[in-house]
C-alpha cells in the first residue's frame, strides 16, 4: 500500500499491507517497520530465528467516523543470546505496547477525555467503546503525566474546607472511646496567584493537618508565599501561624457580609419574639422586608432604598428602632469593606470603622456588640482585605468544582481518585483545554 494510507490508517511503528471492507468498517492488515520490533527486550539482541506467527487486533482510534478493525500478524522470534533469561519474544512496537489489546493512541484519548474535557470515566468509555476500568487506568497514566508532582511556586496561597461523604468511626477499646478513621472535612490548598489549581488536599479540619501538609514543602517553596487567603476560620488562622510566619493573613470579605446579614437576622427574629411572642410570619411587615434588609443597599435602586427606609419607619417603634440600627451598621460595615480595590487612605478606612464601631455600640443590642468584637478580632485580616483585594474566591470556586465532579461520577470509593480528577479540572486553563476555539 502507498505511504498515505499507512499514514491515515496504521498506528506508529506499523504499515499497511491490504485494506478490506469488514461489516462494521475497513479491515486493516499491518507489518512492522521498526527494526526495534525485533529486538529482545530484555538485552536488546536483534534476533534472527523466527518461531511462527500470530494474529493480534489491537483496536485503534475511529478515523472518518469508522473504527478500523486492525490485523497484525506479528512475529515470534527466538533470542540467540546464551546469557539472555528470555528465550522468546513476540514483536512489538510504540504504539502498541506488547500484551496489550488497545493502541497508546486509543488509551491516551480516552484518558485525556476524563481529564482535559470534562468527561466522566463512563462516558468517556463509552465514547472509546471500552470498559470503565480501562478508562479509569488510561486517565491516573494521563494525569501522572501533564500533572507536576511538586507544584511551583505560589505567591497568594488559598486554604478552605469541603465536605465529602460521611464520618468513619471505630471503637478503641484501649482508650474507651470512638476514633474516626475517615473525616467528613477535607482541607484544600489552592493556587489564587497562578494557574496551577488546586495544589492538594489533606483530609481532616485540624491545624495540625494544615501544619504538616505545608511543613512537607521545601524551605524555599514556603518562603515565597506573601499572602494567604482564608475564611474566618480560627483554626486555619493558628495553623498559618505557625507554618508561615511571614505571610500575611488576609481574610475573605465574604463572610464578614455573611456575618453582617446574620446579625441582622437574629435581630430581626430577637425582635420579633419579644414583641409578639412568636416567631415572624406572613402579615408581619418585619417579616416581608426579611429578604430586602440582607441586600446591598447599592444594589437596590433609589425607589427601592427610599420605599425599604420608609417601610422601616412605619414599623412598631419597639420593632422598628433595633431593626433599623442593625440594617444601618451593616451597611456601615459593608461600606467599609467597599474600599477594596479603591486604594483608600488611612483616614477614609479609620472613618467608616469609627462609624461602625459607633453604630454598634450607640445600639445598645448584644448581637451588634458581638458582631463589633467579630471585626475587632479579625480586624488585621480584613484591613489586609481592604489593602490588597485579595479574596479566597478561588477556593470557594474550586470547592464547586469538586462537589460538580463528585456529582458527576455519582461519588468516589476513595479520595485519591477525586483529588486527582479535581486536580486536573482545575488546571485545565492553564494547560489549554478551555479555549473555546
Amino acid at each position: 500500500m502507498d505511504g498515505a494510507t499507512t499514514r491515515l490508517l496504521g498506528p506508529e511503528g506499523l504499515a499497511v499491507t491490504s485494506v478490506e471492507d469488514g461489516q462494521v468498517g475497513p479491515v486493516v492488515h499491518l507489518v512492522p517497520t521498526d527494526e526495534a520490533a525485533r529486538r529482545c527486550p530484555e538485552c536488546g539482541t536483534r534476533a534472527r530465528r523466527s518461531k511462527g506467527r500470530r494474529s493480534t487486533r489491537p483496536r485503534d482510534l475511529p478515523t472518518g467516523g469508522r473504527r478500523p478493525s486492525l490485523v497484525w500478524r506479528k512475529r515470534r522470534w527466538r533470542c540467540d543470546q546464551s546469557s539472555c533469561p528470555r528465550r522468546s519474544f513476540t514483536e512489538a512496537v510504540g504504539s502498541v505496547s506488547a500484551r496489550k489489546r488497545l493502541t497508546v493512541g486509543l488509551r491516551a484519548s480516552a484518558g485525556a477525555a476524563v481529564a482535559d474535557t470534562g468527561r466522566t470515566v463512563v462516558q468517556s468509555a463509552r465514547e472509546h467503546d471500552v470498559s470503565s476500568s480501562v478508562v479509569a487506568a488510561a486517565f491516573t497514566e494521563h494525569a501522572a503525566r501533564v500533572l507536576p508532582v511538586q507544584p511551583e511556586t505560589v505567591e497568594v496561597l488559598g486554604i478552605d474546607e469541603v465536605r465529602r461523604g460521611r464520618p468513619k468511626w471505630v471503637y478503641d477499646d484501649q482508650a474507651q472511646s470512638w476514633q474516626t478513621i475517615v473525616d467528613r472535612w477535607h482541607i484544600g490548598f489552592v493556587d489564587l496567584s497562578g494557574g496551577q489549581g488546586l495544589l492538594g488536599q489533606v483530609e481532616g479540619r485540624t491545624a495540625a493537618a494544615v501544619v504538616e501538609r505545608l511543613a512537607a514543602r521545601p524551605a524555599d517553596w514556603r518562603q515565597r508565599i506573601r499572602h494567604v487567603a482564608i475564611g474566618m476560620s480560627t483554626v486555619f488562622k493558628s495553623a498559618i501561624r505557625q507554618a508561615l510566619p511571614h505571610a500575611q493573613l488576609v481574610v475573605d470579605h465574604f463572610p464578614v457580609a455573611q456575618l453582617a446579614n446574620a446579625t441582622v437576622t437574629e435581630v430581626r427574629r430577637w425582635v420579633t419574639i419579644q414583641v409578639r411572642g412568636r416567631r415572624g410570619r406572613k402579615g408581619n411587615h418585619e417579616w416581608e422586608l426579611r429578604n430586602r434588609l440582607t441586600r446591598r443597599a447599592d444594589s437596590l435602586s433609589n425607589d427601592h432604598l427610599a420605599e425599604l427606609q420608609a417601610d422601616l419607619k412605619l414599623l412598631p417603634k419597639r420593632i422598628g428602632t433595633p431593626i433599623t440600627a442593625a440594617w444601618n451598621t451593616k451597611e456601615d460595615l459593608l461600606d467599609l469593606l467597599a474600599l477594596a480595590h479603591t486604594n483608600p487612605n488611612r483616614e477614609q478606612i479609620a472613618d467608616l470603622l469609627y462609624r461602625f464601631y459607633c453604630g454598634c455600640a450607640a445600639s445598645g443590642l448584644p448581637e451588634l456588640e458581638r458582631l463589633a468584637t467579630t471585626v475587632q478580632t479579625w480586624w488585621l485580616t480584613i484591613l489586609a482585605f481592604i489593602n490588597t483585594g485579595i479574596t479566597n474566591a478561588g477556593s470557594e470556586g474550586t470547592n464547586r468544582m469538586i462537589k460538580t465532579i463528585a456529582r458527576d461520577a455519582y461519588a468516589f470509593r476513595n479520595p485519591v481518585n477525586q483529588r486527582l480528577r479535581t486536580r486536573c479540572a482545575t488546571t485545565r486553563r492553564a494547560r489549554g483545554h478551555l479555549d473555546p476555539r
